[in-house]
């Protein structure tokens, strides 16, 4: 029974300092529910098996025994990690706690097999740099995700891809993770971002389109097929317009590059993403026809978001992406059209709607949190020992 509760009372907190790093030992010890005494033996046992270390934690001028601060241990467990942009690929070995100790980002060029090649390269450097430390491997992009696949990314005009390939080490069974980028960035909001300690949140992503996700008791909600949180795809959008989904009426069409484009008159980008950084620039110095495109994306996303929090009742909404700087922009016809879409008990006062706090990190970020989500389980702690 005793060595039963020492073995959970280890992973509680070890999750403990994965969410909080620097969280004091006397925390940890209220927090979980168990004796001083008894915290200090099972973090010793955490530091001898390199998962946690400790330092002395800073004087609070109260009286009794000093307490630590517990981090990441410098020789502990990893997880290897990949995000794709439309633009950009990055990958990174993340420690407990989400800091990365090693990261490299290269520019792309949409290239399907050039960018995995490459992707699949360095996930195998950091897997020979870091040896056995590597116990998971995690993969965002951008599209919809089911299991490890990636069935589209209209972005990218990439689909059906096995994303398990580009892990060197991939075992059915594995700990690997691949997820959609927007919904990742949305569970690494709701850990250590804007989202952190709000309870439900609503997590909006703004790229070549809009993904996210609902944040309830810490997690991410999947779905019946894990592709949950493909907003862009609900009907708040013109309703004879035909979405690159296939389906018409999608939110996407009144809010994505291509939607700039036609406000402004102008032909439908190449590159959606690139060209609404172009515009929301543009809007940012004052230029009038660019101001009013945003602010007109800007009504849209407010009745978007409006829609979203009647239905799915949160306590707070964050808005990442190219969405921030939207928020920035046109923070007054966000609000309005927010506000006007609202129930009226809903709306005194409103959830409130945030900017994100990660900024291109967060997508990375959230797929190691569910990477670590994998390893900080009792059978996870036990394999580390072994």
């Amino acid at each position: 029974m005793r060595g039963g509760l020492r073995t959970s009372a280890q992973t509680a907190i070890t999750r403990a300092v994965h969410d909080h790093p620097g969280v004091t030992r006397a925390e940890v010890a209220a927090q979980i529910g168990i004796p001083s005494g008894f915290a200090a033996e099972t973090v010793g046992r955490l530091v001898a098996t390199r998962l946690v270390s400790e330092r002395p934690a800073l004087a609070t001028g109260r009286r009794g025994r000093p307490t630590t601060s517990l981090h990441a241990h410098p020789d502990g467990p990893l997880v290897a990690v990949a995000a794709i942009t439309h633009d950009t690929w990055q990958v990174a070995a993340v420690e407990l706690g989400g800091t990365k100790v090693a990261a490299t980002q290269r520019p792309h060029h949409r290239n399907q097999a050039r960018v995995l090649d490459a992707v699949t390269a360095e996930l195998g450097q950091v897997s020979r740099r870091f040896g056995t430390r590597v116990r998971a491997a995690a993969v965002a992009v951008p599209g919809t995700v089911a299991g490890s696949e990636l069935v589209h990314a209209p972005g990218l005009a990439w689909h059906s891809i096995d994303l398990s390939a580009l892990w060197p080490h991939y075992e059915p069974g594995g700990e690997f993770v691949a997820g959609n980028d927007a919904s990742l960035a949305g569970v690494a909001e709701s850990r250590h971002g804007a989202g952190a300690g709000a309870g439900a949140m609503v997590y909006l992503h703004l790229d070549a389109g809009l993904g996210g996700t609902l944040i309830e008791a810490g997690r991410a909600v999947r779905g019946a097929t894990g592709t949950a949180g493909e907003f862009g795809h609900m009907p708040f959008g013109e309703p004879a317009r035909r979405c690159r989904c296939g389906a018409r009426g999608c939110w996407n069409t009144s809010v994505d590059g291509r939607a700039l484009a036609r406000l402004l008159h102008q032909r439908v980008p190449a590159d959606d993403v690139s060209y609404s950084r172009r515009v929301l620039a543009s809007a940012r110095a004052g230029q009038p026809r660019a101001l009013s495109a945003i602010r007109t994306v800007g009504s849209s996303i407010g009745r978007g978001i409006a829609g979203l929090v009647n239905g799915l009742d949160p306590h707070l909404v964050v808005v990442g992406g190219l969405g921030s700087d939207l928020l920035h922009i046109a923070a007054d016809e966000v609000t309005a059209a927010y506000h006007d879409g609202l129930m009226a008990f809903r709306a005194t006062p409103p959830p409130p709607v945030l900017p994100a706090r990660l900024g291109t990190d967060g997508p990375l970020l959230g797929a190691a949190a569910e990477a670590f989500a994998r390893l900080l389980t009792d059978e996870g702690l036990q394999a580390w020992v072994s």
